[in-house]
């Protein structure tokens, strides 16, 4: 495969190194997704901890990340490894301590690295005490998570109020033979959906917001959004397709008008972002919010702010959702323009590339896409977000059926848990080609490491002049030059496999990155397809198995 890209750079007789103007810091920032069960394991239990991530912090000053999000931490009976939460306001012992929390908060200020925090407002652990006292109806909790009578069927057997489906699949409802009423779980059967409808539950939910945000952390990142209000009717969902046979279990044959993408969910978006910006107007430091929200383009749009301010960005998946090893540069172009063209006016662009919960990308799109990916990633105009391994081109693990631990995928059973597993995409990260990749010193680690460790890694990419993460390094530096941070973006497709970006501000260099994402060799003569393309450009970032070098003279 001759797939490759290359990044040149005009030359003119400026500075390269001014200040990008009237940009806030998470506009400039490249975000990287931790996974902390992954990440570093410090005292040999073999689960990545607080510690850990502590202990291995210079990495994110050495590369250039602006700021990291730490997946969630809180305390957790772990049934979603963390996303079941028990108390909002603890660390979980399996990661650590508030004091461990609190002195890795004190390295990353040292090292000019922020700190966001995952918010999971749609539910809570089924072991929190606010559900235990709704099972009760101890009031106020009576009301906290949404409850409904059941229904007799014609043999007169009590079932669920509705056909509701969990992501998971099967009934989104769970019988409670003590409160005597079924209540919600849009997730697992321990993940008690929050009730919205009460407003104690949001000022509840405001107070962990403040509780993090006087700690002093720098924002959120905002879970699982388009689930947390409901329509009020809880009718039946309507199929998909009609004419396909109804199991009253698989969660995608439900078209899910009334259990998600509600206008209310946007009002309490609006809320949740007037808390965050109490505390950016006590100081001018801007408290992040990103939202997590898997929806159609139009729904995914009005998470940006309105009139009044909701997210500062919903995540951008298109880059997961739509594109595949076989897609075509006009794919890749077509993609990125869904979301620029979609984009209210004056709001800011972010780009996603992987992250806990699909494949990698070196697992989706094959090896030689790591480096062109990346380059997407962070040479398009906005912010980039890298999960955990990305920088280093990891692919997913091998897992066996007795490995597995996703609930997802043990949902699917042993014939099928392959198909739903997110645990591949989980695997520990590869520090060196040492025991466990250098993740742990544990005999067994809660998710095997990959077996490629030997050979890809951090430590043997950091001693080559060309790798991955040499790449990926080089493409954070070019963000510091105000062309990529506010420049003109303009797309070429000269063949079906190759696509150019050029970048362009007026006053300052001009930026072509040529990527070719096709599988054969093809030249391009630039000034067959541009005005004013200079003799002499530079090289600034290559892909591994480019011709170029780093900073060539192309002349």
């Amino acid at each position: 495969m001759y797939l490759s890209y290359i990044v040149v750079l005009i030359t003119l007789a400026l500075s390269a190194n001014a200040e990008p103007a009237n940009l806030d810091w998470w506009q400039t920032s490249v975000i990287y997704q931790v996974y902390p069960r992954s990440f570093k394991d410090s005292n040999g239990d073999g689960v990545g901890d607080l510690k850990g991530i502590e202990e291995m912090a210079e990495h994110f000053r050495e590369t250039g990340i602006g700021a990291i999000w730490l997946s969630p931490i809180f305390k957790s009976p772990l049934a979603d490894f963390g996303y079941d939460i028990s108390d909002f306001v603890s660390i979980d012992s399996t990661y650590g301590t508030m004091e461990d929390f609190l002195s890795l908060q004190m390295k990353l200020k040292s090292l000019g690295v922020r700190i966001l925090l995952d918010f999971v407002p749609n539910h809570s652990s089924d072991e929190h005490e606010w559900f235990q006292k709704s099972v009760k109806r101890i009031d106020p909790y009576t009301e906290y998570y949404v409850w409904l009578d059941g229904k007799m069927d014609e043999n007169g057997n009590r079932v669920p109020p509705n056909n509701w489906r969990n992501y998971f699949d099967g009934s989104a409802w769970e019988w409670s033979p003590e409160r005597g009423q079924y209540y919600l779980h849009q997730f697992t059967v321990k993940q008690p959906d929050l009730n919205y409808k009460s407003s104690a539950v949001l000022e509840e939910m405001k107070n962990v917001l403040r509780f993090w945000l006087d700690i002093g952390i720098d924002g959120f990142r905002i879970d699982a959004l388009p689930f947390i209000v409901e329509d009020n009717t809880f009718k039946d969902e309507p199929m998909i397709d009609p004419n396909v046979k109804d199991d009253n279990y698989t969660y995608f044959l439900l078209d899910h008008t009334l259990s998600r993408d509600q206008l209310g969910t946007y009002k309490v978006v609006e809320e949740f972002r007037a808390v965050l910006d109490e505390y950016s107007n006590r100081d001018g430091n801007t408290r992040l919010m990103l939202v997590e929200a898997y929806a159609s383009i139009n729904y995914t749009m009005m998470y940006y702010s309105q009139q009044t301010p909701r997210a500062h960005m919903p995540f951008n998946f298109n880059f997961i959702t739509y594109l595949k090893k076989t897609s075509s540069a006009v794919d890749i172009k077509n993609t990125i323009n869904l979301w620029l063209d979609n984009m209210p006016p004056g709001q800011w662009a972010n780009w996603v590339i992987g992250n806990h919960d699909n494949k990698r990308v070196a697992s989706r799109f094959g090896q030689d896409m790591v480096d062109p990916m990346n380059t997407l990633a962070t040479m398009l105009p906005g912010t980039a977000i890298t999960y955990n391994g990305e920088e280093i081109g990891m692919a997913d693990g091998t897992i066996r059926w007795d490995q597995t631990v996703d609930p997802f995928g043990k949902n699917g059973g042993k014939a099928n848990y392959e198909l739903n597993s997110r645990d591949p995409f989980r695997t520990p990260f590869h520090w060196n080609d040492w025991q466990n990749a250098g993740f742990s010193t544990s005999q067994r680690t809660w998710l095997p490491v990959n077996s490629n460790h030997w050979y890809l890694n951090l430590a043997f990419q950091k001693a080559c002049l060309r790798s991955h993460y040499q790449t990926y390094k080089t493409l954070l530096k070019l963000r510091s030059y105000p062309t990529i941070a506010q420049g003109n973006l303009t797309m070429h497709t000269p063949s079906d496999w190759i696509l150019i970006l050029t970048r362009q501000l007026e006053g300052h260099e001009t930026f072509y990155i040529v990527l070719n994402v096709g599988t054969e060799q093809e030249a391009i003569i630039l000034n067959e397809h541009f005005k004013d393309v200079p003799l002499h450009m530079i090289v600034r970032a290559s892909s591994i198995n480019a011709w170029h070098f780093e900073k060539i003279d192309t002349s």
